[in-house]
């Protein structure tokens, strides 16, 4: 597929909104677009970076983004996102471990980009240049709206693709730099690793996603809307209602979300709920996390049968996809297959029948596997041990007789209590949908009798909750809803959970906060 590349949209209609960021009323034209990475690509250039060269990015979601992001594939430097939410050492190791030479950094999310700038010799010796977008000035890099003012606004001289690179994120140890098939060429060549689906084809096209722009869903959201000269929506920090505001006040077509939001949104009283008009909507998707099964039943008799489910990797190496039709027949399933046959194999590497759970592999098709940078153990270890072009990332599953998936949990997030492996989703599944409840999550603790046991990190609805009053409720709750061999034996309340932007547990976070904690929060 070619001929769809933001530049084209800004000749055609250059003063039509290409980004909205809803909870702010800043919009970007794509005339503005257009102009911003034209001088974001020049500034580069006159940096010295050059086709195939890395520049990292830590930005949170704003008008800067499509600008920078944009600027950087044109002049075919390849974009390293970081998470705002990284700490110093975190991010400094993501930028020397992909090479990047420049860095790009927002203003107001914390100590860590003025570590970066400031300490640039010591934490990141090999960037050369670094800019702060925002009003805040950052000691040790450069305002990013003045460089990019003296740069003319055109096109640099053999324009060719660059393309982006993800860190993993690091739910269970360091994250690993995930090196995506691409091959530059003219920047108006869809790479088919962007994620485009029909709906974003379809006119008028408003999408939403108000996930963070660094991580791969919204990313692909925002790229393949402004490919095809849509209007892409987003917000600086999830807000339930913000969100229903704004799919009824730009009259959103398709949104993308994750199960926390769902259950945020449901979570809303329901004269809330009711009070914007959400007929646009024609498509609602969700992937990044398995979703309750309780939960996304409710989404469907609320939002109807526009739910769609997509289960995949940041790897890209295999995907299922589900409709919400298919799964009222098939309740807790992400689909079949979408790219690549799916193998449930046992520890062994043996396959086995429907209906037994094992680790996932997907048979990856031609041109594409797992590569992690600079680290072949890795690549190694997500490979099959017979079949050189089959590929793991740790989950857990099980296919029944028509080839649909059901996924159990991660690999590392299994509690081994007594013998008995014990997978906390479905303890969370059944905890989540807990009137009380807001999140919810599971890990093992250190037992010396069992090995492990069971503990539950709860999130109440209202924090007044929190005691034995609800911790009793929880415990009979469990006992009429799963097995006795998995229900917690100790309960903790917090204020908030450690969860990633992408919606995912920060389960090794978890694991450090409330390991060895011993009473309520």
């Amino acid at each position: 597929m070619s001929g769809f590349h933001p530049s084209v949209h800004a000749a055609s209609e250059p003063e039509k909104a290409a980004m909205v960021i809803a909870d702010t009323g800043e919009v970007l034209t794509y005339r503005a677009l257009d102009e911003g990475s034209n001088r974001f690509a020049q500034l580069l250039r006159a940096a010295g970076v050059r086709p195939g060269d890395r520049v990292a990015v830590m930005l949170r979601n704003g008008v800067e983004f499509p600008q920078v992001y944009w600027g950087a594939t044109r002049c075919g430097a390849f974009v390293t996102l970081l998470s705002t939410h990284l700490k110093p050492e975190e991010a400094a190791y993501i930028v020397n471990d992909c090479g990047a030479r420049a860095l790009v950094l927002s203003a107001d999310i914390g100590e860590t980009p003025r570590a970066l700038a400031g300490r640039r010799a010591e934490l990141v010796p090999a960037v050369e240049r670094a800019w702060f977008a925002g009003d805040a000035a950052v000691d040790g890099a450069e305002p990013l709206a003045a460089a990019m003012a003296a740069m003319p606004a055109e096109r640099v001289e053999g324009e060719i693709s660059g393309f982006h690179m993800y860190y993993s994120s690091g739910t269970t140890g360091r994250p690993k730099g995930i090196v995506l098939p691409f091959t530059p060429g003219p920047i108006d060549a869809f790479n088919a690793l962007e994620g485009n689906m029909p709906a974003y084809a379809a006119k008028p096209l408003v999408s939403l996603n108000v996930g963070p722009l660094y991580h791969g869903a919204p990313l692909s959201a925002m790229i393949c809307t402004q490919r095809h000269g849509g209007t892409f929506v987003t917000q600086r920090k999830f807000d339930a209602e913000g969100v229903l505001a704004a799919i009824a006040r730009y009259r959103v077509s398709v949104a993308q979300f994750v199960p926390t939001m769902f259950v945020r949104m449901l979570a809303l009283p329901e004269d809330v709920r009711a009070k914007y008009d959400l007929s646009s909507l024609t498509l609602a998707i969700h992937a990044a996390a398995p979703c309750p099964v309780e939960i996304k039943r409710r989404m469907i008799d609320w939002w109807g049968p526009i739910i769609f489910e997509y289960y995949g990797s940041t790897e890209g190496v295999g995907a299922t996809a589900i409709t919400a039709e298919e799964w009222l027949r098939k309740p807790g399933s992400v689909g079949r297959t979408s790219l690549g046959p799916i193998h449930i194999c046992d520890e062994a590497g043996n396959e086995l029948p429907p209906g037994e759970e094992g680790l996932i592999w997907f048979e990856a098709l031609p041109g594409r596997g797992i590569e992690y940078l600079n680290d072949p153990a890795k690549t190694r270890g997500a490979t099959h041990p017979v079949h050189g072009n089959w590929f793991a990332v740790g989950d857990i599953g099980r296919l029944d007789e028509d080839g649909y998936l059901f996924l159990t949990d991660r690999k590392d997030f299994m509690i081994i209590s007594g013998g008995v492996n014990i997978y906390p989703q479905a303890i969370e599944d059944c905890l989540i949908v807990h009137p009380g409840v807001l999140d919810v999550a599971v890990i093992g603790i250190a037992n010396a009798d069992y090995g492990e046991e069971v503990r539950a990190i709860v999130q109440p609805k209202d924090w007044g909750d929190a005691g034995p009053g609800l911790e009793a409720e929880l415990r009979a709750w469990v006992a009429e809803r799963i097995s006795k061999v998995t229900w917690p034996r100790s309960y903790l309340f917090v204020r908030e959970l450690p969860r990633l932007p992408s919606g995912k547990l920060a389960k090794h976070e978890l694991r450090k906060l409330y390991g060895n904690a011993v009473a309520v929060i």
